[in-house]
């Protein structure tokens, strides 16, 4: 079946649908990895858009229930050059055409996908709409331009659970050493992704997850040591209630976030956020740690970022930078057991490069609470 990608500055991509059928708005981005489609899928924080990935072959081994990332995927559209419609893997039990299908995610097939990203890192990410029911190129343009887009929407609400719940899964072949108590800590679901909850419970926690509106007394009140802020989707700006809570915190328990998360802690710390030309999407995202000197492989995804220059230097210690176009990457407060990073530490594509802030977090709360 014929499917179109239309861009509101009037560019067209028509290809060949693979997934759900229908037509969905989104802001389209593109993702740099060479693998994990499925955990790209199932990450919450691209509810709002349209993924397209740059490498050119997407599917070939299939997908598998273990390697989901939230209860359902969220994105709107999923983008690639060349769908393979033979899945081979002995971890696979369905096609990713399939899975699509099943979880009513639109995909296409077909279309240049460096044509695409090169268009948007020159132009910048925009807003689109994929169809296979309006063929209509104009009438596509005219929708896409006339979509609510990303900014001032808050899509954290659309992500977060309803009630709290307990996480209990690990990572299969890790063992917990349970040589002392375990540490209660609560996370914030802006739209957590389930391995952040599988890392900290491998550090020893017990993980108690709370809905995104949840209150600091609430938090407070249910004896958790630490404090989780997740990742998610959308403008940070348009989320204020999570704001709020992470402002009461500030002081009382140890926080750390992790890319939305740390938008919410500069926001709360009094910095402002701003969009990103077209973010930072992928798994080979270069991070300078300022006080080693250290790079590592970062894997982000985000479109917003906190402005370093808003940031109150007397009380903020700017902790790490993106080498690609220096933006901000991670702060610390000076006085305050509290930290953040823009990437996600729980993802590596290769070297585990950053898995250790988990273990920092943990020091951290032991330290406040010795």
């Amino acid at each position: 079946m014929k499917a179109i990608l239309a861009l509101e500055d009037g560019t067209i991509f028509s290809g060949r649908s693979f997934g759900a059928t229908g037509e969905r708005f989104g802001e389209v981005v593109f993702n740099t990895s060479m693998s994990g489609y499925q955990e790209v899928i199932t990450d919450p924080s691209y509810k709002g858009q349209i993924v397209a990935m740059t490498y050119p072959l997407i599917g070939n081994y299939g997908v598998n229930p273990e390697d989901v990332e939230s209860r359902q995927p969220f994105l709107e559209g999923f983008v690639v050059k060349e769908y393979s419609k033979v899945a081979s893997n002995w971890r696979s039990t369905k096609s990713l055409g399939d899975y699509l299908k099943e979880n009513k995610v639109m995909g296409i097939e077909g279309i240049d996908t460096r044509k695409l990203t090169l268009h948007i890192r020159s132009a910048g990410a925009m807003k689109a709409v994929l169809s296979t029911e309006d063929l209509n190129e104009e009438s596509l343009v005219r929708k896409a331009k006339n979509s609510p887009g990303l900014v001032g929407i808050d899509l954290v609400k659309e992500v977060t659970i309803d009630k709290k719940y307990t996480w209990s899964v690990i990572s299969k072949g890790k063992k917990i050493k349970k040589s002392t108590k375990p540490l209660k800590v609560a996370v914030l679901d802006c739209g957590v992704k389930y391995n952040i909850l599988r890392n900290l419970m491998e550090n020893n926690c017990e993980v108690t997850v709370f809905p995104a509106q949840t209150s600091a007394s609430e938090i407070l009140k249910s004896g958790a040591k630490g404090l989780l802020l997740s990742n998610g989707p959308g403008d940070p700006a348009a989320v204020p209630y999570v704001v709020e809570t992470t402002k009461a915190l500030i002081g009382k328990i140890p926080i750390f976030g992790i890319c939305l998360g740390q938008q919410m802690l500069g926001q709360a710390l009094g910095g402002k956020t701003f969009k990103l030309k077209f973010g930072h999407h992928g798994g080979n995202q270069p991070v300078k740690d300022l006080k080693t000197g250290k790079v590592a492989i970062s894997v982000q995804n985000h479109g917003f970022c906190v402005d370093i220059d808003s940031l109150n230097k007397k009380e903020v210690e700017i902790t790490h930078i993106n080498l690609n176009d220096n933006t901000l990457e991670g702060i610390r407060h000076k006085k305050y057991p509290v930290f953040s990073v823009q990437f996600h530490p729980e993802a590596g594509p290769g070297p585990h490069d950053c898995s250790y802030m988990f273990k920092e977090f943990v020091k951290m709360i032991k330290a406040h609470h010795a």
